[in-house]
This record gives structure tokens, sequence and C-alpha cells, in this order.
């Protein structure tokens, strides 16, 4: 019979308390709590680096069951901040599986808990909005835990692309004849949105964050990305003048997630704080362009403050909404035309399918054709 599992203490920001057990590592950890609504691909939201210093809830009760591989990563670590699950795993049963879950939290130092009622905290935050939290194993006090996590940071005004990006320029080569090369500013990228460019003939330059625009002209691209990644775009402010630099060129640009963001804030349009954010694999999107409806992966926090109906003049050319989720109207994409030539574009969510449903795909062929000048 195995030992009785360690109790551990989750303490909301208002006071909300719920007492579980350690799953992963045993120790102490604060973020922000949001809850994601996946059913599956835990493995590739672990290693988002867009969930840096968020502690994720997950909404589908039973997870690790899969097991952890070394395919599946989206980056070189676990990025988020802690993990909250119902019903853990007892055993893996997956053919796939090279370990499980529980021993991968315990081996990159991730404080977790699980036997905690989700449903409750996941209905607590969507009625209260996202805040922060912090998750013990150490600590028996709940009111001394809620003094730390009251004293932890904030994510409105973070700026935390510098700390997942890489450090130095590396290339994704394209498969076959290569037909494009792209610079992609790495704001948390994941691993498969090169992989999914490099499919189409094009090589990818990712740079770090802190790219200047010199730098990415020196590499003559044939295209600007910017990838998804963590923090407050109204913090990041070097890579929005990068940007727009970018723009008066002329230089075909194609965003997700972060990149949509930063893509307006360039067009002179502000950013707010969603309550309680959309994370998950789920989420129906219609793209205006085609009139098609969309079911997508989402990941993020903050969203761009821009007219749904009609155009914006910008100095770079016409700015439309192209994209609006159809939950709540929220802003899921950008379009940049000048004399009705597409010189831009960008969408929050993540098409890279992974993980995640492949409905997007065609945005990557979409970004080829701007290149190409046909669309």
């Amino acid at each position: 019979m195995s030992a009785r599992k360690k109790s551990a203490l989750l303490v909301l920001e208002d006071g909300r308390t719920f007492t579980g057990e350690a799953y992963g590592a045993e120790g102490e950890t604060f973020g922000e709590a949001v809850f994601n609504t996946g059913m599956t691909g835990y493995q590739e939201t672990l290693t988002d680096p867009s969930y840096h210093r968020q502690v994720v809830v997950m909404t589908a009760p039973h997870i690790g069951n899969t097991g952890v591989n070394d395919e599946d990563t989206e980056s070189s670590r676990i990025w988020v901040a802690g993990y909250v699950v119902r019903d853990p795993a007892r055993r893996v049963s997956n053919w796939r599986a090279e370990r499980s879950l529980d021993d991968e939290l315990r081996a990159q130092s991730v404080v977790g808990i699980s036997g905690i009622d989700t449903r409750a905290l996941t209905r607590h935050l969507r009625e209260r909005g996202a805040m922060r939290v912090g998750i013990s194993s150490t600590e028996t006090d709940a009111a001394a835990l809620l003094e730390r996590v009251r004293a932890s940071g904030e994510m409105a005004g973070a700026e935390l692309a510098s700390e997942v990006s890489t450090g130095e320029t590396y290339v994704v080569s394209a498969h076959g004849d290569k037909r494009f090369t792209v610079v992609a500013l790495d704001l948390g990228i994941k691993t498969m949105t090169p992989h999914r460019m490099a499919e189409r003939g094009v090589e990818v330059h990712v740079v770090p964050a802190t790219a200047t625009l010199d730098e990415v002209l020196a590499i003559q691209p044939d295209g600007l990305f910017f990838s998804n990644g963590p923090g407050d775009p109204a913090a990041t402010t070097d890579q929005v003048a990068l940007l727009q630099g970018a723009l008066a060129r002329d230089l075909p640009y194609f965003g997700i997630c972060f990149g949509n963001q930063l893509f307006g804030r360039a067009l002179g349009f502000g950013t707010y704080k969603l309550k309680y954010g959309h994370r998950g694999i789920n989420q129906p999107v219609m793209d205006r362009t085609t009139g098609k409806v969309e079911v997508t992966a989402h990941n993020h926090g903050f969203a761009v403050d821009a007219p749904l109906e009609g155009s914006t003049t910008t100095p770079y050319g016409e700015a439309t909404v192209s994209h609006v989720c159809l939950n709540d109207d929220v802003v899921e994409g950008l379009e940049l035309r000048d004399a009705g030539k597409l010189k831009g574009f960008s969408v929050q969510y993540h098409p890279e399918a992974a993980a995640g449903p492949h409905d997007a795909a065609y945005l990557f062929d979409r970004f080829v054709q701007l290149m190409e000048g046909t669309v």
C-alpha cells in the first residue's frame, strides 16, 4: 500500500482556500491563477512559454493518463509556475509515454496540488477574474500563505518576453527547397511554429526578443514573424518600435497571440486585460475574410482594443479586425492593407495545432501567399 501523500494548500488573493494533496514537487509557488479547458494536450500546455508565471488549473478532471514523452514538448522546459488538477492518473497508459507526469513535475521542480474541487475553483475565477494564487505543501497556515500571495508580483505591467526568449539566434531549415527567409522574433515561441513554416519551404531565423531592426534587416528576410509569449503587451515597447519600422519598410508581417497584441499596439490600438482570459483548445472563432468558423487553441489573458466594424487609418495602411471570438466578441485577429493589398496580419490564437485542432493551419499558407504577393 502506497504512503499517504503530503497535504497541500491553495490560497487565492481574495482569501478563498482549498486543501488537497501535493502533486509534483513539494514546496511553495506563486503566480496568476488561470484555467485551461483543454481535455488533452497537457504536455504542450505545460511547456508553452506563454504560461510563464501562471498557475494553471485544468478543468478536465482526469489528467496524466498519457504520461510524458520527449516528442511533444513545445520548449526546453516546463514554464507553468504551478499546476492544479482534480484527479491525477494513478498509472500511465500510452504507448508513447516515457515517464509519468507526476515524475516530470517533480524532476522540473514544479509545485502542484491535486484532489481539490477544480470545478468550484474555475467557477470562482470566472466570477471574480484571474488573480494571484499560492500553492504550498510546506505551509499549513492559510493566513500566512495569503500574506505572501498578496506580496507576490502581478501580471498587469509585467514584461516577461525577455525572460523566456532564446539567448542567441538559431535557424530552422526549410523542408525541401527553400522558398523564403523569415525572421521570427522569439517572445516565447513554441517549437511547432517554425516547424509549420519550414514545412512550407520557409527558412526561419529565430532571434532573441531584444533584436533590433538593423539586426533583423541584416538577415534580408522576406517576412517578419512575432511569436506568442507571456506578459503585458503594454509593458513591451522596444518590439513595438521594431515592428513599426518593419511595417514602414513594407516587410510582410505575421503575428500569433502576443504577436497579435503587439501588432495592435504598433497600429495605434490599445490593449487590455481580460477578466479571466481564453485558455484551451475548443474556442470558436470566425474568420471574417472567409466567413468560416474555426475551433481554435487559445492562451491569452490580454486582448486588443480595436473597433469590430469598419477600418482604422494608420501610418501603414488601413487596419481591420479579421477574426472575432464567438463566445464574447473579443478581437482574435487583425489585417493591415494598403490600397487593398495585404501587408500584414495576425491572430490571437494558436494555429500551429500543438496541442489543438488543425482548423487554422491555413494561416501559414496565407503568410506564404503574403510573401509571394498573391493576396
